[in-house]
């Protein structure tokens, strides 16, 4: 079984990615959604954990990619950051979403150095709002962000347009696409509920 094919039945196994398409979910936005995706629960599972350090280090290795330092998104990229950059023997870095309101104010937490080579670490990409906030942080501080990896993507149009228009590469593990084919060639969703769930993002895609 490939990496990918075993991370994502992880994900499910484990109920970080949740299908439900006769009860939508209702994300922190407001949105009504078939889907839910938690990756922090990955933390409380070591073999599932190392293998999506095992995808992140697949990636980068694909992209030819020889970063200098690790940067994690706070908060939930921080420990797969750590994860990784511990495989890797790099130092690491976490982004706050905002700068510290006491002490010395900091955004980055750990070392920058202008010039390094940085890779970003997510667990989810939806819009890449987020994301693309560390990469302009790390820019700021004079870093050379290689790109973004995360975890699981919904594959929304915004983001690809988000990241593009930052000129900045992005790649996921997994996502929403993938995931869908897996389950339909599993018999585990019908084509009717494939096709709803297709339906679903397309319709995100507009608004």
């Amino acid at each position: 079984m490939d990496l990918k094919t075993e991370i994502t039945r992880h994900l499910l196994e484990i109920e970080a990615v949740q299908i439900r398409t006769d009860e939508y979910f209702t994300w922190t936005s407001g949105i009504k959604s078939p889907i839910y995706c938690d990756n922090r629960l990955t933390m409380s599972y070591p073999v599932v954990r190392r293998k999506i350090a095992d995808g992140f280090v697949e990636l980068i290795q694909k992209n030819g990619w020889e970063p200098d330092n690790i940067a994690g998104c706070a908060t939930a990229g921080i420990p797969h950051a750590a994860w990784l950059a511990e495989r890797l023997n790099l130092p690491m870095v976490y982004v706050r979403s905002s700068p510290k309101g006491h002490g010395k104010g900091n955004q980055i937490e750990g070392k920058v150095e202008p010039g390094e080579k940085i890779v970003v670490i997510e667990d989810l990409i939806s819009t890449g709002g987020s994301s693309l906030e560390v990469v302009r942080v790390l820019r700021d501080a004079g870093a050379e962000v290689l790109g973004v990896l995360a975890i699981f993507s919904y594959g929304l149009e915004k983001a690809k347009e988000n990241f593009k228009a930052a000129g900045v590469s992005v790649e996921t593990i997994t996502g929403y696409d993938f995931l869908l084919d897996m389950l339909e060639k599993e018999k585990k969703i019908t084509n009717a509920e494939k096709n709803e769930l297709k339906s679903w993002r397309q319709l995100l895609d507009k608004n």
